[in-house]
């Protein structure tokens, strides 16, 4: 109860008028932000404080209102093998062989054909991790060592229970000399956060020959800002799983900032990355835009303080955004020649879209000179996208993950060439 002998004393009517005066700047400084946000954006946008709001629209950014226009490239579609589940990752030997993550935890052995085009599934499974597999969650990256000869390393990204909760770990382990089996050498990186979404995943080699993990925000958006959390990062490590040299902040793992859940990229040279990055999905008021960006060591891509097309000063503004979710699984820069005029092609795999994105990009990554869609809803969703040795493209379906019609076949790795 207030009491009234109080609330008569002329402190107290000057501390209520003050609190007053208070909440009348705070609306009209929100009211002044959001008419400054719809002038720079042209309709308004979540935000998560002034940055966002102010920010303004890359006048080099495309915003895409529709998927895009067919390929003109004539394309033979084969199926190399069918009985998979959730092929989240693609990763060649030396041999020509590959080795496939399948999101339940299975590593699976393709072994290729010495006469033809063709692969056999080998029916055991090289190794089986323990994983918690929940949403998108699950055995992610695997990634081959370049000294995979002489040393047998293989990597993989996965999530895993961690006492009441999960996690995203990376570790390195073996595979033995007749390719049968796997077993754990050591982890490499721990408590990377976890959710049922945005848990990233990708692993790859860099031409630098350090080691590249793509990590999600983890459903919490201002993780991706900060420095010291490996969430909503690319980083950059040794075969060891230690901060790689070189890197932008001096003892820490991260190569790039700013991301919310990246599971696509490659390099145009040892420090530029090309990658598309999952645009939001309701958090923050936010909707859709995908984006391809370009963007060298350090940089820091704004997510969440801006997103889409949007600008900031010491932040990468994307070169393509899709408005509507496409989103992207894998992709992976195309240097082969076996399929005329893709050279330098940005080639991604769309999940809800069920298409293949071919960006062709002009020679150092500035611009995208022309966009063709492939696959257009023929195989449901597309998850992964590598180059075979031979130059043609496996392409992975991922219609067994909850969201596509898995079916007798269910999911399948797809070859694609001229």
């Amino acid at each position: 109860m207030v009491d009234a002998r109080a609330e008569s004393r002329p402190d107290a009517r000057r501390v209520r008028k003050r609190s007053e005066h208070r909440a009348i700047d705070r609306w009209m400084r929100h009211a002044l932000l959001v008419a400054l946000s719809l002038l720079a954006c042209g309709k308004p946008r979540g935000s998560t404080g002034l940055a966002g709001e102010l920010a303004g629209t890359s006048a080099s950014c495309e915003l895409k209102k529709d998927l895009g226009a067919d390929g003109a490239t004539k394309l033979q579609v084969t199926t190399l093998a069918s009985g998979l589940e959730v092929p989240w990752s693609i990763a060649f030997l030396p041999s020509g062989d590959a080795l496939v993550a399948e999101r339940p935890g299975r590593i699976r052995w393709l072994r290729k054909s010495q006469a033809s085009a063709s692969v056999e599934l080998v029916p055991a499974p090289v190794a089986t991790i323990a994983v918690h597999r929940e949403s998108e969650g699950g055995l992610l990256g695997l990634a081959v060592d370049p000294q995979f000869a002489s040393n047998r390393r293989i990597y993989v990204y996965f999530t895993a229970k961690r006492g009441d909760g999960t996690e995203n770990r990376v570790e390195r382990w073996i595979v033995s000399e007749d390719g049968a089996t796997a077993k754990l050498d050591r982890p490499l990186l721990e408590g990377i956060a976890a959710a049922k979404y945005h848990d990233g995943g990708r692993l790859r080699f860099g031409p630098d020959g350090m080691l590249w993990i793509a990590t999600g925000d983890a459903r919490e958006p201002d993780l991706s800002q900060k420095p010291e959390s490996p969430s909503g990062k690319l980083l950059r490590v040794t075969v060891d799983g230690a901060p790689a040299p070189g890197n932008p902040w001096p003892g820490n793992r991260a190569a790039l900032m700013g991301i919310r859940n990246l599971q696509a990229f490659d390099f145009l040279d040892a420090q530029t990355i090309v990658l598309a990055d999952h645009g939001p999905s309701g958090e923050l008021g936010r909707r859709g835009h995908d984006e391809i960006s370009v963007a060298r060591l350090g940089a820091n891509l704004g997510w969440p303080t801006i997103w889409g097309c949007q600008a900031r000063a010491g932040m990468i503004a994307p070169l393509v955004v899709f408005e509507d979710a496409v989103p992207p699984g894998g992709g992976v820069l195309y240097r082969a020649d076996r399929i005329p005029g893709w050279k330098g092609s940005f080639v991604v795999a769309a999940l809800e879209a069920k298409s293949l994105h071919r960006f062709a990009l002009d020679a150092a990554g500035a611009r995208v000179l022309s966009h063709e869609v492939y696959l257009r809803k023929a195989h449901g969703r597309l998850r992964e996208v590598v180059v075979a040795p031979d130059g043609a493209l496996w392409v992975s379906t991922s219609n067994c993950d909850s969201r596509g019609d898995c079916g007798d076949e269910k999911d399948r790795i797809l070859r694609l060439s001229p």
